[in-house]
Formats: C-alpha cells, structure tokens, sequence
C-alpha cells in the first residue's frame, strides 16, 4: 500500500498503485454527497454502487465517510480491495482532505453524511457541488426529504432527489405519489430504484451491483443513476458559470 495523501497527518488515505491507477497532477474533482435527516433511507448502499458505476465509468472514485457508524468503512474492509479508497474524516478536517485529494488527481469524491442533522451533516453539504437526497416511497421519508431540502437550500447547494427501495412494479400508486411529491419540491434523478436482494448481496461482499451482477437490473438501474448525477453536475457546473457575481462586502457597504 503507499501513501494515497503525503501530508496529512490526521488521517492515512492509502490506495494500491497510485502512480499506476492516478495521474500526479491537480484534477478538477466533482464532489457528491448522499444526505438525509433521516436513516434507513438507503444513503450508504447508494454511494457504494455509485462509486462503483463510476469507477467502472472511468472515474477515480474516493469515498469519505462521515457517518460515525463507518458503515462504507466496514464495507472497505469486506471488498479487500483498494481501488476504491474509504477513509472516516472528521468534519473539520473535510475540506483539506478534499483539497488533497483532487491534488492527488481523484476525480469524484463521494461523501456519505450520518442521516442526522449536525456537524457532520453540515460539512457534508458545504463541500459537495451537488446534494443527493435519497427517500423511500414513504409518508415519512417524504416528510423528512423537505426537511433536508430547506437545510441544503439554507447552505445554497445544489440538490435533487432520489426515490429509493420502490417496489419492482414500479407503476404503484404509492411509487407515483412519492415521484410526484419529490418531482414538486425539485430535481428528480433518473431512474427510480428498485428494492432488490442485489443491492443488499452486493454490499455485504464488499461489492457494487455492478460486479455482483453485471447484467442484472439493479446494475443497469446504477448506470444510469450515475449518468443521470454527471447531467446534474454538469448542469450545476454551468448554472454556476453563468449566475451573476456576488458583491462584496466593500460594494454592500459603499452602497
């Protein structure tokens, strides 16, 4: 194993090959975290396969995991493979292990916030160009989806929404209601996932869908989430270019 980030002394960031698998020079890293005021939303699978689909996409994928319960830490450890690097990185210390990670040329960095609101919450929505609201099709995860909204509005970040764990006949009313309910509030990312034994398979080995079951469904449904999430940062990245500069503190105060 060598050294992933020199420098760093809260934290060892280490990958296998980094002078094979990951150019030397800065990269411009897009940054994505999955967050929710409420567990069980499936926060922790999702990166998982996520960081997987990307990976398989050409990407150089380091998750950071916020979450106390280290969930995608433990999930690290079962996959026995460093590929996809997972560190636990105290939230004050997030904005440097970011900086040196894309130095070290990472291209997306995947942060997985506890499904709480608190320091470790708000980090994670300060770093990331673009906030990933999982929600079962539940009254009470569409209850809460508002909530972690208005926080990652009152931050001005980014964010859409993801319907989670639907039942395989995808037509319900229920599925219905919850898209509609998610599409009101805002963006509504591609497709709606499905409640299938791959996913949990998949993380328990350490695994994304797409190397569980390259050809089954839950793989195709994480490809296309992940080309759905770069048309979202893309999008992101171009409102941000064209969106009037800010004045500073010395024209508020002349005015």
């Amino acid at each position: 194993m060598n050294e992933f980030v020199a420098g760093i002394s809260f934290v060892k960031l280490r990958v296998q090959s980094v002078d094979i698998n990951y150019k030397t020079g800065p990269s411009h890293m897009r940054k994505i975290a999955f967050v929710t005021q409420k567990g069980g939303a499936g926060k922790s699978t999702l990166a998982s396969s996520v960081a997987v689909a990307a990976r398989q996409a050409g990407e150089r994928v380091f998750i950071i995991d916020l979450d106390p319960l280290q969930t995608l830490v433990n999930w690290s450890r079962a996959r026995g493979a460093a590929d996809i690097a997972v560190e636990h990185v105290p939230p004050s210390k997030l904005s440097k292990a970011l900086a040196a990670l894309a130095a070290k040329g990472v291209t997306l960095a995947i942060i997985d916030a506890p499904g709480q609101e608190g320091d470790y919450f708000s980090a994670a929505v300060r770093a990331a160009d673009l906030c990933v609201i999982p929600a079962r099709p539940n009254a009470f995860d569409l209850w809460a989806s508002e909530i972690t909204r208005m926080r990652v509005k009152e931050k001005g970040k980014d964010y859409a929404f993801l319907l989670n764990q639907c039942p395989p006949a995808q037509q319900s009313a229920r599925v219905e209601l919850g898209a509609k309910a998610l599409q009101a509030m805002g963006g509504l990312l591609a497709p709606l996932v499905s409640s299938r034994v791959d996913y949990q398979e998949a993380a328990r080995l350490g695994r994304g869908v797409g190397e569980y079951n390259p050809d089954g469904v839950a793989a195709e449904e994480m490809r296309e989430l992940w080309a759905s999430i770069k048309r979202r940062l893309k999008k992101s990245a171009s409102a941000a270019k064209t969106a009037p500069a800010k004045p500073t503190k010395a024209v508020r105060n002349a005015a």
